[in-house]
Order: C-alpha cells, then structure tokens, then sequence
C-alpha cells in the first residue's frame, strides 16, 4: 500500500530514537498555533472541515522536545498548520483523560494503542471526516513535514500518489 510506504519513507528520512527531557513548547511569543486537547480538536475539524494532526509525545521523550524546537517551532509550519489543519496534542501515557471516537471511549493510553502508534513522537493524520490517513513514527524534519503537510491537504493519498511521487512532481497531485 502505497500510504505505508509513504510512512515508511518520512520515517527514514527522520532521525529515529528516543532518550530523556520534558516536553517543552515552542518559544513565548512565536507561537502561532494552538495545541488543542483530543475532544476540542475533532470537533473544531468536523466544524471547519479541516484534516487533523496529532502528535503523540511523553514527557521522558527527548526527539519530542526536539520535534518542538526543530520542527512545530518554525513559523512556516506553524502558520500553515493553523490555516490548514487542526492540531492536537496528546501525552501517549496519560490514563485519566477520556476521549470519543468513533463512537468509542478511550484513555489516551488506549487511544495511543488504537491508532497503532509504538514509538515517539508519532504523528497521525486524519481526514477531514476523522478517518484516519497515516502514521508518522519519530522526529520529522521540517524540511520532510511541511511538504509531507501539503501532501496531505492536497488529498494526494486519495489520488493514489505517493509521497515519493507528489515531490518529483514539484508539490502537485496531477
């Protein structure tokens, strides 16, 4: 299937590992995007008929913090995932929140496992419907992640194209 092939392509290009440090956000002041819990985020999609990221982190994850400084920090990215996603956060090992989907409940621990995530930071992506597109494991680069986020607001998975292809393809879907 071309989408896990996608998957598995963004997570060679990205540095894969784990190690020790508190997630932080980005720097006061140059943040222009907004975090939003699981609930509040799926339901400001559905409203705006916007696609979703989420990003999966725990706090002893240190390619999450870098993730933060590196990658979501960049006021390009920031900018185009406020204007074109919704974007939700959430803490994989957490066990007292509570979230619907799919006409289920889950702990964030059971969501985390749910959507198939095993390593972190992973980043899924769900359509504007809340289907779930993909999975990303580990840190992406923002070289790799906002052309990988054009991708997929382009709808260009459901054209059969993969990754590999839209960038050959200068960023277009046809």
């Amino acid at each position: 299937m071309k989408l896990k092939r996608t998957a598995t392509v963004i997570f060679t290009l990205a540095v894969i590992t784990s190690g020790c440090g508190d997630r932080e956000p980005a720097k006061e002041g140059t943040v222009i995007n907004e975090w939003l819990p699981f609930d509040t985020g799926i339901a400001r999609s559905s409203r705006e008929k916007k696609p979703v990221v989420i990003d999966f982190y725990t706090s002893w994850c240190r390619w999450c913090k870098v993730m933060d400084e590196k990658t979501f920090s960049r006021p390009e990215i920031q900018r185009y995932l406020a204007d074109n996603f919704v974007s939700i956060r959430i803490n994989a090992e957490s066990k007292t929140d509570r979230f619907s989907y799919n006409g289920k409940t889950f702990t964030p621990v059971q969501l985390t496992r749910h959507f198939g995530v095993r390593g972190f930071p992973s980043l899924a992506y769900l359509d504007k419907e809340g289907k779930l597109i993909t999975v990303v494991p580990g840190f992406v680069p923002p070289e790799t992640f906002l052309p990988f986020l054009h991708y997929i607001k382009k709808e260009c998975y459901g054209q059969q194209i993969s990754f590999e292809e839209f960038l050959k393809k200068k960023k277009e879907c046809e």
